[in-house]
């Protein structure tokens, strides 16, 4: 699916794709970060208000004597733990070194199910195993809170009692933080996003515009035509694909020039091989009959006469053919730039079968188009193209009967005329050069003639091609663009 986006798409959807991908990654990473700064001053707040209490409590039992009554310390610390808790704005517990709760600032919780009449054994084999404090993080229900436990000691150091300090504020306070954070943190990745997004667009725009520009520039060169280097003033990697298009424009010009230059050397000794074998043809049947004839002449044959008259026929013959050749190779050498004009296709062809009328050839024509098909060609470049296309086909059907049917069909913007013989077809051997210029008068309907039919209709953006079958014949098929008269009245 990707591969059918196109190149400005798909960076851009790339690059947005890694934008928000580092969004996340940095806004987790700043989430994490904050979660655990957050619980790390949670915590040390806590251990500060622990602190702070017990230099309370240390102080307050400097002035007790706690020997004289050992078991005073419900009594003792009934009043102070509340006072004690309201300054510093926490729960406070006291269990007895057997963890059982002895008094609370908050009972509530007790009810609820929130703290523990009873201490678990194991924070009691904690402390007895001499840590200072235990710290405790706590679940209970919709309360999920940090916890610390630690002894109160005598003047001699002798534990007395468990104090235990909840602070029930840590994750619910850092959840409502961290909803906060987040908060504020989307609401300025959003505008940073859609910032970033246009910024993105402009600069996926640029870089593809550029390429844009070299590809529609790849895509206009013609070697037949003068072809504009690029302009690109920065140094950068689009600079050097410039310089190297300018560069290939250079060397391409020089290669098309060498190839239209050995094109044209080898075609024209390709003519001039043909038309040498071409004059060459009735030149030795007209040295041979001379020599005959002056063989005749000397020898005072009695027939001399007769021998002169048939090999003036015979000369005047061949004369003919090199005037042929001659007129064939001016013409297609000298092709003369088109004269475009409105013309009537049935017109053009009713004129060149009236040509045909005394040959040797029946012509039928019809027209299947509900109107009279019009084009914009040279009248008599049009005609010579029908011309030459009758002639290939009297002489595919010399030996026979000839027939020719010629069909008119029209689509909505071509009109395509096919023309059919019952000759003896277009040999297999030469059906890929039929189309080439070939000087020969005796293929059977190949020649020069076909070549200059080809270039007329090509240059009229119409194309010719064919379809033979040995022993049944040719059809030959011209389409050329419809000139719609109506529309161009109106």
């Amino acid at each position: 699916m990707l591969k059918s986006l196109s190149l400005q798409t798909r960076i851009y959807l790339s690059m947005m794709a890694l934008l928000l991908l580092s969004f996340v990654l940095i806004g987790a990473i700043t989430v994490y970060h904050f979660k655990k700064e957050n619980e790390e001053y949670h915590q040390n707040r806590l251990l500060r208000k622990e602190r702070a209490i017990m230099v309370s409590i240390d102080y307050f039992l400097e002035q007790k004597d706690l020997k004289q009554n050992p078991d005073s310390v419900v009594k003792l610390f009934t009043d102070k733990i509340c006072e004690l808790a309201d300054i510093n704005g926490l729960d406070i517990n006291i269990y007895n070194l057997n963890g059982e709760l002895l008094i609370s600032s908050h009972t509530e919780y007790f009810k609820e199910g929130y703290f523990v009449f009873k201490l678990p054994s194991h924070i009691l084999e904690r402390l007895k195993n001499g840590e200072e404090r235990v710290l405790e993080v706590y679940k209970a229900d919709t309360l999920h809170f940090l916890s610390v436990y630690r002894y109160i000691k005598d003047s001699e150091q002798e534990p007395i009692a468990i104090i235990n300090i909840p602070y029930l504020q840590t994750f619910d306070q850092s959840k409502k933080e961290i909803r906060e954070y987040l908060i504020t943190l989307s609401q300025i990745y959003f505008v940073f996003f859609i910032i970033a997004s246009i910024i993105v667009y402009f600069l996926t725009r640029y870089i593809t515009g550029s390429l844009k520009t070299i590809s529609d520039k790849l895509k206009e060169i013609d070697i037949g035509k003068k072809n504009e280097p690029l302009i690109w003033e920065s140094e950068d990697e689009i600079g050097m694909l410039v310089k190297e298009y300018n560069r290939m424009l250079k060397e391409l010009e020089k290669s098309a020039e060498l190839l239209a230059k050995s094109e044209r050397e080898s075609a024209w000794r390709e003519m001039a091989k043909q038309v040498a074998h071409e004059i060459k043809n009735p030149l030795t049947p007209m040295k041979l009959n001379i020599q005959l004839l002056q063989r005749a002449w000397k020898d005072d044959a009695p027939d001399k006469n007769e021998k002169l008259q048939k090999v003036c026929n015979m000369l005047i013959e061949q004369i003919d053919t090199l005037s042929d050749i001659a007129s064939a190779f001016s013409g297609f050498a000298k092709m003369p730039p088109p004269k475009l004009e409105v013309v009537n296709v049935e017109d053009v062809i009713a004129s060149v079968v009236d040509l045909f009328s005394g040959k040797n050839m029946q012509i039928s024509v019809s027209n299947t188009c509900t109107h009279s098909p019009h084009v914009l060609a040279d009248r008599k470049q049009l005609q010579r193209v029908f011309i030459n296309i009758l002639k290939n086909a009297e002489q595919a059907t010399e030996t026979t009967e000839g027939k020719v049917s010629i069909t008119v069909s029209c689509s909505e913007n071509r009109v395509t005329i096919a023309v059919a013989d019952n000759g003896k077809g277009i040999p297999q051997n030469i059906v890929n050069k039929v189309f080439e210029p070939n000087f020969t008068t005796k293929s059977s309907g190949s020649g020069l003639g076909l070549a200059m039919a080809k270039g007329i209709v090509e240059q009229l953006k119409g194309k010719i091609y064919f379809e033979t079958e040995p022993g049944k014949g040719t059809v030959f098929f011209i389409e050329l663009p419809v000139y719609n008269v109506e529309k161009e009245n109106v």
